[in-house]
């Protein structure tokens, strides 16, 4: 725990050192300034470059990134829906299901669906692409809820907009509580009476959680009659995600 609280001191002060230099400094001028071995400091560098809060010149030289500036921003829904878009049609090929990628809202009070891939079958579908939804009736929303609870809250009193919506906000936490410790969330019917959900979190570098990718179809195909979700689609909906925050990877 010392190191990496030493680690973390140490970018810190590199990045005051870049900040405050008004020009781009060598990898030996920062070093000899913070009395550092010169592969710690460019490990550092290196670490920080990546996040897009350094950057580094032809001249090997370094000063601070433009990923500074869009501190405290929300990433770019373009950016997410293009890098899912490929991951999302293959998952609606894979499972037989709708696809959902959603963001939080910019009132934080709901989940924004970025893209939307219809199932693939013949059955009479309503593109979703932009349009908010609750986040306490929807597997998205819900994951959202529970993986990025900085982002967003449910409004109270819940709304109630089926006979499977969780109103109780009681409930509601303890749902919460369930779907943090088995890492993806589920809706039964909450949103649209008798069509269910299931959702894992997309993180980018560092573990934020950036958007939620869900899958949608009747109840019966998700659950089984104990209502427990299918564990092939929870499968299929890990990986997709996986492969997604891979593609995020230097995204700032």
């Amino acid at each position: 725990m010392a190191r990496a609280i030493q680690s973390v001191e140490r970018a810190a002060a590199l990045l005051r050192l870049l900040g405050g230099a008004g020009r781009p400094l060598a990898l030996a001028e920062l070093a000899a300034a913070l009395d550092l071995p010169r592969p710690t400091a460019h490990g550092l560098l290196r670490a920080l470059r990546e996040e897009g809060l350094v950057a580094q010149e032809s001249s090997g030289r370094y000063l601070l990134g433009e990923g500074l500036g869009r501190l405290g921003t929300p990433w770019d829904r373009h950016d997410l829906r293009a890098r899912a878009m490929n991951w999302a049609d293959a998952l609606a090929a894979g499972t037989g299901c709708a696809v959902y990628l959603g963001v939080p809202s910019a009132d934080g009070a709901g989940v924004d669906v970025v893209h939307h891939v219809f199932r693939p079958d013949d059955t009479p579908q309503r593109l979703r692409t932009n349009t908010t939804q609750p986040l306490h009736a929807t597997a998205w929303g819900r994951c959202l809820l529970a993986f990025a609870p900085a982002s967003v809250r449910a409004v109270e009193p819940l709304a109630a907009w089926t006979r499977a919506t969780v109103t109780d906000p009681a409930a509601l936490a303890r749902e919460m509580t369930a779907t943090r410790r088995r890492g993806w969330a589920a809706d039964a019917g909450g949103w649209e009476p008798g069509v269910g959900g299931l959702a894992v979190p997309v993180r980018s570098g560092g573990g934020l959680t950036v958007a939620a990718l869900g899958v949608g179809a009747p109840v019966e195909e998700l659950f089984a009659a104990d209502g427990r979700a299918r564990p092939e689609v929870v499968v299929e909906l890990v990986a997709a995600a996986a492969e997604i925050a891979d593609g995020l990877e230097g995204l700032t």
